[in-house]
């Protein structure tokens, strides 16, 4: 079959250099150096690295770019994120709801961001987030996979409707049975409540992902209730623990059995670097805790661990910008992650970890694959992190989405101009 493109002098994630890239119907065709072809159209990679599409596994869509919507969130904190979520819901319109949305996908695919698993808050009985993230999946088909979560933000017992609208949103076409059992009122209905949503994912072939343990208190263990239910009811490797960041303050006996256990039950683990580390520890003075669940640990008992954006300009956090790097880059920092092959995993935290737990066909470099591709102004995924690398090129089933011109910086210094990019500095080779 002919190649409709073909990206040539490509670095790949893996190491290799020189790499072509040949696709054909919305399909990677081959992968090998100086693959010949006439007649198509080419792109020179000139050696940057080029990476699958970027993924974010836990973001809140339903309240992008809500920011200052009735008012701004004082405290920075997470409850009065949650009760301004309370005071917003009831003011919202469909319409806008999906102008925002897709202002976001925008913003996503403009840095290589192609697949998104959004929770949706199904407390509110219009199910007016349930309506407006359905269209903008449908909207954004073509260019973003997006998959949606039932999520009862104010806990599926705890709110007197939740259990009713989440079994709506399911049969409305929403893909993910979510939760938040340290959110119920006790902590056995927030046992109760991963047992049933389990039990509901497991009748009808759903995957799961449960806001769990978003608290720093040490004896929140809904995780633990979580890997159980995993393998009471088969679903192994179809299920996500989000945030755990209890975990920070439990005794390291108990979490000595707690990692074998998802390990065991094949949970997947999402933290999410940039809120956890700006609304935990909140009610600490010094030393303040980081916030952020025991990444490290997890890799070590094989846990399959991802990072997500969260939030974007929203109730709960004012800041960010769709750029999987930047959160890349802070789950580097705060799970301190300095060996060469931890930053590498940091880079597979945004990429190839992710798309496992959606469990995304067709992702990945390899032949067979989807066309689907992102070119960073960086060398490797270390230096990707580095420099927040500009995406060159953004292609999506063998077309060219998005483009964006090489940074550069001239600089005009006495008898010494010079050019400067960040790739221009990079570490001696060892030997």
């Amino acid at each position: 079959m002919t190649p409709e493109l073909i990206v040539r002098n490509a670095t790949l994630p893996d190491g290799r250099k020189g790499q072509d890239i040949a696709i054909a119907a919305g399909k990677i065709a081959e992968i090998r150096p100086a693959i010949a072809a006439k007649g198509v159209i080419e792109i020179d990679a000139k050696g940057h690295l080029v990476s699958p599409p970027f993924v974010d596994v836990h973001f809140h869509m339903d309240a992008t770019l809500s920011l200052g919507m009735p008012r701004l969130n004082q405290s920075g904190t997470l409850l009065e994120g949650i009760g301004l979520w309370g005071e917003l819901k009831p003011l919202l319109a469909v319409e806008a709801v999906v102008e925002r949305a897709l202002r976001y996908c925008d913003l996503a695919v403009s840095k290589g961001l192609l697949a998104i698993r959004s929770h949706v808050d199904v407390c509110d009985d219009k199910l007016t987030g349930v309506e407006a993230l359905l269209e903008v999946k449908k909207q954004v088909a073509p260019y973003i996979d997006l998959q949606l979560v039932a999520f009862p933000q104010d806990g599926l017992y705890r709110s007197p409707s939740a259990e009713k609208n989440l079994i709506r949103a399911l049969d409305m076409g929403v893909d993910v049975v979510g939760g938040i059992p340290h959110f119920e009122r006790t902590m056995s209905d927030g046992a109760a409540s991963v047992r049933a949503l389990c039990e509901i994912a497991e009748e009808r072939g759903l995957l799961v992902d449960m806001h769990c343990d978003e608290t720093d208190d040490p004896l929140s263990r809904h995780i633990e209730a979580l890997a159980y239910e995993t393998q009471r009811v088969g679903l192994q490797g179809r299920v996500a623990g989000s945030h755990l960041t209890s975990m920070h303050s439990m005794d390291n006996y108990y979490v000595s059995k707690l990692l074998p256990l998802m390990a065991e039950a094949g949970v997947h683990a999402i933290a999410n670097p940039l809120i956890n580390i700006m609304l935990q520890g909140r009610h600490d003075t010094y030393p303040k805790r980081r916030g952020m669940t025991r990444v490290p640990e997890m890799r070590q008992h094989g846990v399959n661990v991802a990072f997500g954006q969260d939030c974007c300009m929203d109730p709960w956090y004012s800041l960010g910008q769709a750029d999987m790097l930047e959160v890349a880059s802070m789950g580097l920092h705060v799970g301190q992650l300095a060996a060469r092959e931890a930053m590498g995993f940091c880079f597979d935290a945004v990429t190839t970890n992710p798309a496992k737990i959606m469990q995304l066909e067709g992702y990945g470099l390899e032949p067979g694959r989807n066309g689907d591709l992102v070119i960073l102004q960086a060398k490797d995924a270390i230096e990707a992190i580095r420099l927040k690398a500009t995406r060159l090129y953004v292609i999506r089933r063998g077309k060219v989405i998005a483009e964006t011109p090489a940074l550069e910086t001239k600089l005009s210094l006495a008898g010494r101009p010079a050019l400067v990019n960040g790739a221009d500095y990079a570490p001696v080779e060892a030997g």
